[in-house]
């Protein structure tokens, strides 16, 4: 059976473009929010995300633990269709997916344990694997952006607290002339 797609939802004024003012009006060529409802949708919004990804691609993925990053990322190495079993690189920092299918690699980081800014990612290489590979980094923020001018930011919010909620909502925002004309609501 396959996966629902993720819908998108209310318009948010966070996101560049969304325009408040138009009923259900969420997205622009550079931003969109999606509800997700499960693990499974979270996997297939992956595997959607991944037909419009490109080599030289960067993105970056923010939310809470457990928010369903790497279950995102496990869906793009599918989309990609990379080789290896897609698993948080916490304690490994990155982990390369080759591609099987004569596209782009998959470069997954985790930079939850890095400190630093530009510098202790300078030690991943990253520079030199961006132009032929996607390069997903985890817990980004203020760390990977000098690496390109164009990226594309997932912010994934979901309930916290005790609570066995899958919900959640992923606002993609796109940042550079890469991403100007894509429709992100069409993921």
């Amino acid at each position: 059976m396959e996966a629902a797609h993720p819908s998108v939802s209310g318009a948010d004024p966070s996101v560049p473009g969304a325009d408040p003012s138009v009923p259900g009006a969420t997205s622009s060529a550079s931003g969109a929010t999606l509800s997700v409802e499960s693990p499974q949708q979270m996997q297939e919004l992956g595997r959607r995300l991944a037909k419009i990804l490109r080599p030289g691609d960067l993105v970056m993925l923010t939310g809470e633990l457990g928010a369903g990053k790497t279950t995102l990322t496990r869906g793009l190495g599918e989309g990609l269709g990379v080789r290896g079993a897609v698993t948080s690189p916490t304690f490994v920092i990155a982990r390369v997916h080759p591609s099987l299918v004569g596209g782009p690699a998959l470069v997954h980081v985790d930079a939850y344990r890095l400190g630093g800014g530009l510098d202790e990612m300078e030690d991943l290489d990253l520079d030199v694997s961006l132009p032929e590979s996607v390069v997903v980094v985890e817990w980004g923020d203020g760390k990977v952006e000098e690496l390109t001018d164009d990226r594309l930011h997932l912010l994934i919010h979901r309930v916290t607290g005790d609570t066995d909620d899958d919900r959640r909502t992923v606002v993609l925002r796109g940042v550079g002339a890469r991403w100007a004309e894509e429709d992100l609501a069409l993921v």
